[in-house]
């Protein structure tokens, strides 16, 4: 194993450290470092927004905290979810007194704790909603939607549903539109090699050279198929068909498009495989309305992507553009 880290079981604290000292005018912490809110909050007259999950996937979830984004994120170790104190704790936080909207992705741990400090929020006075995100199209089969897993997609329902409360929405139609935003939401991802837990030393899994992995989760949850690789025009063709076949996209719509590295994907691949996405959604008649290229969900240090699609009416492209800031990154 090769990390500029410290002793392993301080990889959380310290990396919360110095996000805390490096974004002071946007953040602070809440009683524990591993609880993050805006600096500003309780935002007055707006929903508040809480997410959370494990560590490892920067900048899911704590890097979207700010403006136009989370109010609050509880913060687990690598890969492992955060108390239900933690979100309890958060969740006071950020609450103005228009009720608090728990916005994260669908993994066991966190349905549980988040029920959890939900129902300790209510005998406290606090009202609260729940949307789960289920945009990772290969971990279960079309029907079956709920069960899927949260993946890169997180991040429209973050924007979709934060841009919503930014303008004094109630709780009951903040979720409504997180919801619509999920069930408009598909992701597909391809490993390529596999990610290092500092406290376990060792590859949490193998892909063998030459060889890629279609479908893998962001923990390493197995794909649904292992090959050769393909060339960058290959792999895009394979998701954008399995997102087209599953959103059942029309002749005509429109969609935003999200090309996410999963942690040591150079920028010059994505943009490579976004130019295929684009000739394939303008051979189909689909236009592409607004494009997120980057680091939005990763896996640590695993090599890979995904391609998460967006199917765009009125409001969610009002709200789609409508400004944020976090720590690392700025829509103007």
């Amino acid at each position: 194993m090769k990390k500029f880290i410290n002793k392993p079981e301080n990889v959380v604290t310290e990396m919360l450290e110095g996000l805390l000292a490096a974004h002071p005018d946007l953040l602070k912490s809440v009683d524990n470092v591993k609880n993050l809110v805006r600096k500003d909050a309780p935002v007055q007259n707006k929903v508040g927004i809480v997410s959370g999950g494990g560590s490892g996937h920067l900048p899911l979830f704590l890097g979207y905290i700010g403006k136009g984004m989370l109010d609050g994120v509880a913060v687990g170790e690598i890969f492992a979810s955060p108390s239900s104190k933690q979100i309890l704790d958060v969740t006071k936080s950020v609450d103005s007194g228009k009720g608090v909207l728990y916005l994260y992705g669908n993994y066991g741990g966190d349905v549980m704790n988040f029920d959890m400090a939900g129902e300790m929020a209510e005998m406290e006075g606090i009202r609260t909603a729940t949307v789960i995100g289920t945009d990772d199209v290969a971990s279960m089969p079309k029907g079956q939607e709920s069960q899927r897993r949260g993946v890169a997609g997180l991040f429209y329902l973050y924007k979709i549903a934060a841009a919503k409360a930014e303008e004094g929405a109630t709780l009951e139609e903040v979720a409504e539109i997180a919801r619509f935003t999920n069930e408009n939401v598909r992701t597909m991802g391809v490993a390529l090699s596999p990610c290092t837990l500092p406290e376990v030393g060792k590859p949490t899994f193998t892909i063998e050279d030459g060889k890629m992995e279609l479908g893998m989760g962001i923990h390493g949850e197995p794909g649904y198929y292992k090959g050769a690789i393909q060339t960058a025009d290959e792999v895009a063709e394979t998701l954008v068909e399995k997102i087209y076949d599953d959103l059942s996209l029309e002749d005509g719509c429109e969609v935003s498009v999200l090309v996410n590295g999963l942690g040591a994907t150079p920028l010059e691949e994505l943009y490579i495989v976004f130019r295929k996405v684009k000739n394939l959604f303008e051979e189909k008649n689909i236009a592409i309305n607004k494009v997120y290229i980057g680091e939005y969900a990763t896996s640590l240090e695993m090599a890979g992507l995904s391609i998460s699609v967006l199917k765009l009416n009125d409001e969610l492209k009002r709200l789609l553009n409508a400004p944020f800031v976090t720590p690392f990154h700025v829509q103007p």
